[in-house]
């Protein structure tokens, strides 16, 4: 009787690198933007801390057994966090989360039952999956499956409906943390392991996973143009952005594959943010998310750190020049040109739609109209004042977002260098399927 040929095979290239960055990242703000959590404070800084090993671990494992261990590992502490520590409709929103997110990994978990059936040595290795060439038949199938076991995860239009209700109860470093990289698990496991494995079913596939990534820009979009809570409005933003990660992940060319991994670490940053302000900044201090209600309370005056945060992550969020969003979505889009001019078009009017929506929110909520037209100047009512723990967690996203977004170079360089190097995974790929 043989034994599996599993082993705790690690390594990181220039894509885990950027996401390795995105994680601490989130990590050290969300601890920063919970300072304030003082109910059972080392339980749930625990299970926070074990969310994030566990994505460390998905982003190095280079074992597909490792990697799905490592992946299992994030599920249960995000229901005990949200359960346990949330808000609007926790139990609801702890629940759905989990559910999906275990069909999601008993998808993956049966397609890769059938890698290692077939693979050659009995082994999961990564490196070596990649260079044995799996049957039609089974990729027909097998791509798929384990695609949408990843897509799940990646908030992947019509599948997407666990992330608003999970990011609304969740407390503000649990929405950072799922926005920011929790969603990135999917989207990095989609590209990793079923676009690697399996190209033939990924080149069979990819037109019905642009449609659906172009359904999602735009629905994500919409559905947020029509909230009324503001916290609503951002968790749907998430599945607008993550629409273009899927939509680049189809592209399969350098310029759209590294648009997406950068995206990934910009709607990270960007999404990380903006739940900030609105979880912990207005909420905790205003104890509503209703922009109708949030308006009248002149916070532009009474919040004048908050409104300033909020408008730097706004435009941000909406892919200004300057900002990392803007060089993401722009890679997407040029790289979608070149593969789906189509779909280019829908693409574009998300962008559109996204402008429309962030401003909506950000008026309603900082610079009412009716604010103007009363006379005299309503007085700002009294709030907490911002801590210098929140100062500095917004500080360091809005630098990160600005940092990029100037010198993109920082991060494309070893992005592109894991497409473009011959001895990489991703250049397999890209090559494999342009065959």
């Amino acid at each position: 009787m043989t034994h599996p040929n599993i082993g705790f095979t690690t390594g990181a290239d220039g894509i885990s690198l950027v996401l390795l960055l995105l994680t601490g990242i989130i990590a050290i703000t969300g601890v920063l933007f919970s300072w304030n959590v003082t109910q059972q404070p080392r339980a749930f800084f625990a299970l926070f801390l074990t969310i994030i090993g566990g994505v460390y671990g998905v982003f190095q494992s280079l074992d597909l057994f490792l990697l799905f261990v490592f992946y299992e590992i994030v599920i249960i502490p995000k229901y005990f966090l949200i359960s346990n520590w949330g808000s609007t409709n926790r139990e609801y929103g702890a629940m759905k989360l989990t559910i999906y997110s275990v069909v999601g990994s008993a998808l993956i978990l049966l397609a890769l039952l059938g890698t290692y059936v077939l693979a050659p040595d009995d082994t999961l290795n990564l490196l070596s999956l990649a260079k044995f060439k799996f049957p039609v038949a089974f990729q027909m199938w097998a791509f798929p499956v384990m695609f949408l076991g990843f897509g799940i995860l990646a908030g992947m239009w019509p599948f997407h409906t666990w992330a608003p209700t999970g990011h609304v109860a969740a407390p503000t470093a649990v929405s950072m943390l799922l926005a920011g990289v929790v969603m990135k698990l999917g989207s990095y496991g989609a590209l990793r392991v079923a676009m690697t494995l399996f190209p033939l079913g990924l080149e069979y596939w990819r037109i019905p996973i642009a449609v659906l990534a172009t359904f999602g820009i735009l629905y994500g979009a919409l559905v947020a143009l029509a909230q009324k809570d503001l916290k609503f409005v951002v968790g749907y933003s998430s599945i607008n952005h993550m629409g273009f990660v899927l939509l680049g992940l189809v592209t399969l060319n350098s310029v759209g594959l590294s648009g997406t991994v950068l995206q990934m670490f910009s709607h990270g940053i960007i999404g990380g943010l903006l739940f900030a302000v609105v979880g912990r900044m207005i909420y905790d201090r205003t104890h509503t998310r209703e922009m109708a209600l949030l308006g009248p309370m002149n916070l532009a005056k009474a919040m004048p750190f908050a409104a300033f945060t909020f408008v730097v992550a706004s435009v941000a969020s909406m892919g200004l020049p300057g900002f990392s969003g803007f060089i993401a979505e722009i890679s997407i889009l040029l790289g979608a040109w070149k593969t789906f001019p189509v779909f280019l078009v829908f693409a574009a009017l998300g962008v559109v739609i996204t402008v429309a929506f962030t401003l909506r929110a950000l008026q309603r909520t900082f610079f009412p109209a009716h604010a103007a037209a009363t006379s005299p100047d309503p007085a700002p009512h009294v709030f907490d004042p911002i801590t210098l723990p929140e100062r500095l967690g917004a500080l360091l996203l809005m630098l990160a977002t600005l940092g990029v977004g100037l010198f993109p170079k920082i991060l494309l360089t070893p992005i592109l260098r894991s497409f473009e190097s011959p001895q990489s995974l991703m250049h397999h790929l890209i090559q494999g399927v342009a065959k």
